[in-house]
């Protein structure tokens, strides 16, 4: 498999993610408190300014057709990640997570998510490396994927994580009372896990989702395992700021889901087609980020009022009533 991934740069680049995960964890989350708009704009800044650096790096040692993969693999992945915010209200508002509470669920989330992504990465490219078929079912995949999300735009689109969210609050047993940071708590002669824990699951659950659309969306752009992996780690790594930066207002963009719809439409055929139109690299990123600039343009234009945007599924009206959490 052709990669620009030396064993050299895989250590580099794990060792810097596991340190930037310690200064998270060591420093921001010492103190529990709710993430304000400002610290939410820096963050965002940050991880957005190393992604960029990084790429900058791809560019000046390997080339600007790997740089070229590289953010272009990062603006779907952001692109994609956009649907999965509102997932984390819907979740965030059954079972009552306060908002000093939720940068911790986000951290050991994004920290599952980060191996969840990491087997899908190794797995899809084994199989596009045994079977060359596979990229057909992938190219399908994610051309159903867009029809559907098409279709549904105008509807609650997370009518399914809202059913995920009761079932598994109905299956296991929760603590009753609040127990702060904690995820698991002793009642009586049980320990049981709290809401932040069924909250946790829950966020993991739909990454893995999520991550059935993202990753086939990736290798339609390239087939190196560290480009696809460092552009989706990055991504994720900077989901949490853009959650509290992004989340009030998002509703707002009316046609978001129909632009994110375009984007896998647009991956998935040329996936289907790459067996006899090579599509460049430059192409796909110019198409994408046209698409994108499209529906946030439109939305601009004709704002929908908050709350009100049923293409990103605001939160639905029964999880609202179910916010003081599971009963």
């Amino acid at each position: 498999m052709d990669t620009i991934g030396t064993p050299a740069l895989w250590v580099g680049f794990l060792a810097f993610v596991l340190a930037m995960l310690m200064v998270d964890l060591g420093i921001f989350q010492r103190r529990p408190h709710a993430v304000g708009w400002r610290e939410a704009i820096a963050w965002s800044a940050v991880w957005v300014g190393l992604a960029l650096l990084f790429d900058l790096g791809i560019y000046v040692w390997f080339g600007p057709e790997r740089a070229l993969e590289f953010l272009t693999g990062y603006l779907i992945e952001k692109a994609l990640s956009l649907d999965n915010l509102f997932v984390f209200i819907v979740i965030f508002g059954y079972f009552g997570i306060p908002s000093t509470q939720q940068h911790r669920v986000l951290f050991w989330g994004i920290l599952g998510a980060l191996a969840m992504r990491a087997a899908a990465i190794v797995g899809g490219g084994a199989l596009l490396d045994a079977f060359h078929w596979t990229i057909y079912v992938f190219g399908g995949l994610l051309v159903l994927t867009g029809a559907r999300l098409w279709h549904t735009r105008n509807s609650d689109g997370h009518k399914g994580t809202a059913r995920l969210v009761r079932g598994l609050a109905r299956v296991l047993p929760v603590a009753r009372q609040p127990h702060g940071q904690r995820f698991v708590a002793r009642e009586g002669s049980r320990v049981v896990p709290t809401p932040l824990f069924l909250a946790l699951i829950s966020v993991e659950v739909s990454d893995l989702v999520f991550a059935v659309d993202s990753i086939p969306a990736i290798f339609a752009i390239t087939r190196d395992p560290f480009i696809v992996f460092t552009s989706n780690i990055f991504a994720i790594l900077g989901l949490r700021a853009l959650y509290f930066l992004l989340a009030g207002g998002l509703s707002r963009v009316r046609y978001l889901s129909a632009g994110l719809a375009a984007v896998l439409v647009f991956v998935g055929a040329k996936m289907l087609v790459s067996e006899w139109v090579a599509v460049p690299v430059g192409v796909s990123l110019a198409v994408i980020a046209l698409i994108l600039g499209t529906a946030v343009f439109a939305s601009m234009a004709r704002p929908a009022a908050a709350g009100r945007n049923p293409g990103v599924a605001a939160v639905p009206e029964e999880m609202a009533r179910l916010s003081s959490g599971p009963t």
